[in-house]
């Protein structure tokens, strides 16, 4: 053989090699579409750290753990790529991961400390957490100030605030008396030394909870087969049907809300799944799949494990919750509902009984049953329709007209229901009294020890002209900055 043929041979035999699926590849997905015929390394912006741990679902998934590497070699899959593990427990391994559980490498997102879309309540709440100790730190977006950021800092047991002023050059700066051209310089400069903060930058803050994925899986199924569900125990009941525990494919917990056969109308009950499909925000409750073919209809929704946000301030009743974490679970619902708000959807059952609480007071707006897109900015109810008197505003009980505002008439009545943990609104009037005398004007006294500024939100809330009642993007921002009114509410770093 002369040299060119041993050449030709050669290079078609390493073109067949880099073609085939490699040893340690998943069964279940197209190989043809996710191996790189290239064996040289890809640049830095395919490659991604992993933020959350995230345990596989199907054969198809890639388990990994906190701060893995992973190179994405498809991202046109949208919400779930196809990637390689770089490193962990499933290096060079290949299949499906969630995208929004990883940041691009070396950038500030993908930095352990950073948080960007934390609150100010929620950062306390997060740095107070068991798991984190004296120095624990993260950095986020500063709410009140657009542009800026803002460090938070466990000090024996108390946060501090400190923001993150940016000089004419661009430099960051905690104090005057020292710049820093990077936020990465800033945080290494402070985890060597306090130098004027309260306490030196000695670890990230635990991260609370990975994000919920949009879907089960990759594929994304409207319709799951019944036999991949398993219930586990019941949870509770309603009107219409039971909401119990589940298991999928038996990998991934769920909530599975039934249908009792003739007690509502499925296209109705259906019509709940459909707008929460369409419905992703961190304060909703997330729709995963349906069960339709046979009775009873399943929706297949994430799970929230302490039920309830009636029964969680009520069981409490004030043993554990202070009035920062009541400001910050009000704060919570009015997030979501100023996304339903954007989207021009009307809840109209909004109440404790429809919030859900998980892990670590996490709350979420649950139960579109009975929410509707809004046509033409209102929602009338059909004749022999039942709703809830003492959360209704007196203008959708005397008309049956729904809208945005009169949402936050129910908010208003939320909010009662959670600075008196769980009090029946009106207590010792009925629904026939309360029908009678709010239109005259009548509004509910303050709730004892209720902060001043919180019973004038629920007053704004109750105005007798719907016109004049708060958007929920207004309340979200008065709830979120509640403490947060005055530049006084931040520590200096030159006072230490």
């Amino acid at each position: 053989m002369d040299i060119r043929n041993a050449c030709r041979s050669c290079c078609e035999s390493c073109m067949s090699y880099f073609k085939k699926p490699p040893p340690n590849s998943q069964p279940g997905i197209n190989k043809d579409d996710i191996v790189i015929v290239n064996p040289q390394p890809r640049p830095s912006e395919y490659v991604y750290v992993a933020l959350y741990d995230y345990a596989a679902r199907t054969e198809d998934d890639l388990s990994f753990h906190t701060g893995d590497t992973l190179e994405a070699l498809d991202k046109s899959t949208g919400d779930w790529w196809i990637a390689k593990a770089l490193t962990g427990v499933s290096a060079t391994k290949q299949g499906y991961i969630p995208s929004n559980y990883v940041a691009p490498v070396e950038s500030i997102e993908s930095e352990p400390w950073f948080f960007p879309d934390t609150k100010r309540l929620e950062a306390e709440k997060q740095l107070l957490a068991e798991g984190n100790k004296h120095g624990a730190f993260l950095i986020r977006n500063c709410e009140s100030q657009r542009g800026e950021l803002s460090l938070s800092v466990l000090d024996r047991g108390k946060v501090k605030h400190y923001r993150l002023r940016r000089g004419e050059n661009g430099h960051y700066h905690v104090s005057k008396n020292r710049t820093f051209e990077t936020i990465k310089e800033l945080v290494q400069h402070y985890s060597q030394r306090e130098d004027g903060l309260c306490a030196r930058l000695l670890e990230p803050c635990k991260r609370m909870e990975a994000p919920q994925t949009h879907g089960l899986s990759y594929q994304d199924q409207w319709e799951i087969p019944r036999s991949s569900l398993r219930l586990l125990k019941r949870l509770g009941a309603g009107q219409f049907g039971e909401v119990y525990e589940g298991l999928w494919n038996g990998t991934t917990p769920v909530a599975v809300k039934t249908l009792k056969p003739g007690t509502m109308d499925s296209a109705d009950f259906l019509r709940e799944a459909q707008i929460m499909k369409k419905l992703r925000h961190p304060k909703l409750i997330q729709l995963y799949a349906v069960c339709t073919l046979e009775e009873p209809i399943y929706i297949i929704t994430e799970l929230m494990s302490n039920g309830s946000l009636l029964e969680f301030l009520q069981k409490d009743n004030g043993t554990k919750l202070g009035i920062r974490d009541q400001i910050e679970i009000a704060a919570q619902v009015a997030s979501g509902m100023a996304f339903l708000e954007l989207q021009n959807y009307i809840h109209r059952d909004l109440a404790a009984r429809n919030v859900l609480v998980g892990d670590n007071n996490i709350c979420k707006v649950a139960d579109f049953g009975l929410a509707r897109v809004e046509n033409e900015d209102c929602y009338v109810a059909r004749e022999g329709t039942k709703f809830p008197v003492k959360w209704t505003a007196p203008e959708a009980i005397h008309s049956s007209k729904f809208t945005i505002k009169s949402d936050v008439w129910s908010f208003g009545i939320l909010l009662h229901e959670i600075v008196t943990f769980g009090q029946m609104p009106y207590p010792n009037m009925t629904n026939y009294q309360v029908v009678s005398k709010v239109p005259t004007g009548y509004r509910m006294p303050a709730p004892p020890h209720c902060p001043k500024m919180m019973y004038e939100i629920m007053l704004d809330c109750w105005k007798a002209d719907e016109h004049d009642r708060p958007t929920f993007e207004t309340l979200q921002w008065k709830l979120e900055g509640y403490f947060d009114s005055d530049v006084t509410s931040y520590d200096d770093a030159n006072r230490y």
